[in-house]
């Protein structure tokens, strides 16, 4: 494929990428990758040059633009040669007229920015959202430590204990430490999260929205696979996933409850009042994971956003009857908007006057209300906010 024909085919698909936003249709690397299954003469250099392109004008477009052709106009506005490719010639992309409509840059849509902002996010750390995410992977416990680990290409340690870091776009899946479980791919971030929650061999834990069971499998490492942990999702296809996940980490998960949402606590009767911790992380804005998943603030509206929050308040007091006396709650969320954040346990202190506050202990972050904040431009993570709170003996 010529350079331009790699331009309109990223156009076409930016296309796609912009209705699925607005309509909640697929996410974007799922039409990506539908593109090159059906245009299968494209080569593998050219299904690199036509993916940079298409993430690229996505975090260059601050608001949903009109257009794929939109969207990459305004990253031509950015990176130099690309508007001379515009000449119709070579299954390019048509000539540009004098009354284009270019795509507005900037960090999000504005209600969003005023949100973020309104959460003392500044511009560095609000751009930082938009960089590309490294490679984390996490030095499984119940196989390796990582100090013996031997991996094909070198590693960079972190400061987060059983972390490391490859360059991206290594194929991690194909490496003998994937396949035995030695390693799994987890943001840095995510890790702290885990570590927050402080399960010891032994415990009871609760991992209250497990999803496809990544920070359980990791809960299960920590600890040692001694004591009782439990996943629960409302998701069935995403819970689905955590019985392989777990079985090629060699982690014991002693049980999974699909949850029916709006009656959750019926499904976790049993367990009312018997966890040392319960690990709620819960569903959120995503603005955390933006390096990762840029259109996402292109599918995020205040009403989305204002469900979350009413959700994740719901989750805490769920996960309040949980806990036993002395015990704890860790909540997570990725996410730096207050409201999804110190706001939020601000909020449960206020119905909870006994409970207590307990800032995690972590190697990296920055304390924000009763929490902590990670941020890709302070601490080299994902974004997000972790709290702790006990529950009085």
């Amino acid at each position: 494929m010529t350079p331009a024909a790699r331009v309109q085919a990223a156009i076409e698909i930016l296309d796609g990428i912009i209705e699925a936003a607005r309509n909640q249709g697929p996410p974007a690397d799922r039409l990506v990758a539908q593109w090159f299954k059906d245009h299968r003469f494209a080569g593998s250099k050219d299904k690199r040059a036509i993916r940079e392109l298409v993430y690229d004008a996505i975090r260059a477009c601050g608001p949903v633009p009109s257009s794929g052709r939109a969207a990459m106009l305004g990253l031509a506005d950015e990176q130099e040669g690309l508007r001379e490719l515009f000449t119709g010639e070579g299954y390019g992309p048509a000539p540009i007229t004098e009354d284009e409509s270019v795509a507005a840059g900037g960090i999000a849509p504005e209600w969003l920015e005023n949100r973020l902002i309104a959460s003392s996010v500044g511009q560095d750390e609000a751009q930082s959202l938009l960089s590309r995410a490294p490679l984390d992977v996490r030095v499984s416990a119940l196989k390796a430590t990582r100090d013996d680990l031997t991996l094909p290409v070198e590693a960079e340690q972190l400061a987060v204990p059983g972390a490391l870091r490859i360059a991206t776009g290594t194929r991690v899946e194909d490496w003998d430490a994937y396949k035995s479980g030695a390693i799994e791919v987890q943001d840095a971030g995510s890790q702290l999260a885990c570590l927050s929650v402080g399960a010891q061999p032994g415990d009871t834990v609760i991992d209250l929205c497990a999803g496809a069971g990544g920070k359980t499998i990791a809960l299960a490492a920590a600890m040692a696979n001694e004591g009782t942990l439990v996943a629960a999702d409302t998701d069935k296809r995403r819970l689905s996933q955590l019985e392989p996940r777990a079985e090629r980490a060699g982690a014991k998960v002693a049980q999974t409850i699909l949850l029916d949402p709006g009656r959750e606590a019926e499904a976790l009767a049993e367990w009312q009042g018997k966890a040392d911790h319960v690990l709620v992380d819960a569903p959120c804005s995503g603005t955390g994971t933006w390096r990762r998943n840029p259109e996402a603030r292109w599918r995020l509206s205040p009403k989305e956003l204002e469900r979350l929050v009413a959700l994740q308040s719901r989750l805490l007091d769920l996960a309040a009857t949980l806990v036993k006396p002395g015990g704890v709650i860790t909540y997570v969320t990725c996410s730096l908007l207050d409201e999804e954040g110190k706001g939020q346990i601000a909020d449960f202190l206020s119905r909870n006057s006994d409970w207590q506050p307990a800032t995690p202990d972590l190697p990296l972050g920055t304390a924000h209300g009763d929490g902590i904040r990670l941020s890709p431009a302070s601490h080299g993570t994902d974004g997000f906010f972790i709290a702790r709170l006990g529950k009085p003996c």
